[in-house]
């Protein structure tokens, strides 16, 4: 019988030094947890349990809502959305200070809901946005840093692919409830990054807004938009409902999205055939990693991991305080080089029964969860947000990271806020009996 210790050793030392050396993180999780399963079962019985744990865990009716919601974000995508959308964020906050920045932050926060990527979102709409703001005088290190910081609202907003592993991996969590408690979190880091660009405007007059448009022009730009915004009334509206399940809702978005792209004249039937084969190259990759990570959660329980960690932690405080802190560090710090799936899939287990017999409410704490991860994916100095914002408005990475500095000063008091103040998440779930 190999000892839980030395199983907890070659699991965690495997998954680290695979990562340090550059190998993909399905590879990474896999590999170490299958040699794990091995040496605890033998090779013919670890070899088909391990099999066994992968079919289990990609095995799911729940899990389908990640394709249908990713096919559903490519066709609108590729559909003309997000210009629609970022006209209808201009006619909103075309009066206030530095409006194109304050634009940038409501069409990621608008946008983001549809694509449910951060990557997707500080790419789609930074495309847009950073021509027009260079031409209108901004300093491209600051418009880059407000798209970067302001992408991952979509990920914390609903429909969020993310907010769905997270369910998964916490063993069933209602995404429904995840979904509603998302939205207070999700609005309130969509206007701390606001907040920023409003000061940051104070210094810079020549920044100032413009007047409203005529209400024809407004009404025009509302009615073009109101399609895209359908989606997730009909798609988040149905699931809170109760009128189809998270599954069944990510099909009705993907049957939306292509009739509209259909009128919108935007998407052909000889586009499908790519639109197919890049949401499913997307989506493999997210449920390969959920089914490896299932043959990790089976060593991690065999290794009492879970159990470890928590002794550790009782035995250096009792405070929910001092632990969430600890939690939340971790996450952010792990955030940075970890894409926010295998987090989710590798620390969910972990830290989900220790918040647990603190008292923290499992919606509560996946909210949490997300927050800490999605400030963690803009975090230099290696944060794939960071990467792609810097990339596609054609900027060096140093100014945008100092200009960058304030927004995550201001995400973190919203973490803050969002943790120790556990009515943000769950009141609107309350609210609709979904807690």
């Amino acid at each position: 019988m190999i000892e839980p210790g030395l199983i907890a050793l070659i699991l965690v030392g495997g998954l680290v030094l695979l990562l340090a050396l550059g190998a993909p993180i399905s590879i990474s999780i896999g590999l170490p947890s299958a040699i794990c399963m091995l040496l605890i079962l033998g090779f013919d019985n670890g070899a088909i349990t391990s099999a066994q744990q992968m079919f289990r865990g990609a095995n799911s009716f729940a899990l389908l809502a990640i394709p249908f919601f990713v096919l559903a974000g490519v066709i609108m995508n590729n559909g003309g959305i997000a210009e629609r959308l970022i006209n209808l964020a201009r006619v909103l906050v075309g009066r206030m200070p530095a409006p194109l920045a304050q634009t940038n932050v409501i069409a990621n926060a608008i946008f983001g809901t549809v694509s449910g990527s951060a990557v997707a979102t500080a790419s789609a709409v930074g495309a847009t946005m950073a021509p027009m703001q260079k031409k209108d005088g901004y300093d491209p290190a600051f418009s880059t840093a407000v798209n970067v910081a302001s992408a991952p609202a979509g990920m914390i907003i609903p429909p969020s692919n993310t907010l769905i592993i997270y369910s998964l991996a916490a063993g069933g969590t209602s995404v429904g409830a995840l979904f509603v408690a998302g939205y207070i979190p999700g609005a309130l880091w969509a206007l701390a990054c606001a907040v920023v660009v409003f000061f940051y405007a104070r210094k810079h007059p020549e920044l100032r807004g413009k007047p409203l448009p005529a209400f024809g022009i407004i009404l025009g730009t509302f009615l073009k938009a109101l399609p895209a915004l359908g989606l997730i009334v009909v798609a988040i509206g149905g699931i809170v409902a109760g009128f189809f399940t998270p599954t069944e809702g990510s099909a009705v978005a993907v049957v939306y999205a292509l009739l509209l792209s259909f009128i919108y004249r935007t998407v052909s039937v000889k586009d499908l055939p790519r639109l197919l084969f890049e949401s499913a190259r997307t989506s493999s990759i997210v449920i390969f990693l959920i089914a490896v990570s299932s043959i990790m959660a089976f060593v991690m329980t065999y290794a009492r991991l879970p159990q470890l960690l928590a002794d550790t932690l009782f035995g250096w405080t009792d405070s929910k305080v001092v632990v969430l802190l600890i939690m939340m560090i971790v996450l952010i710090i792990i955030g940075i080089p970890l894409d926010p799936t295998p987090a989710i899939l590798i620390f969910t287990p972990i830290f989900l029964p220790i918040a647990i017999s603190y008292g923290v409410d499992p919606v509560h704490f996946g909210i949490m969860m997300v927050m800490n991860l999605s400030i963690g994916v803009i975090s230099p100095p290696s944060a794939p947000v960071l990467f792609v914002g810097a990339q596609v408005a054609g900027v060096r990475l140093e100014p945008v990271i100092m200009r960058l500095l304030p927004f995550l000063l201001a995400l973190i008091v919203v973490l803050f806020l969002v943790v120790f103040v556990p009515q943000l998440s769950l009141w609107l779930p309350g609210l609709f009996g979904l807690v």
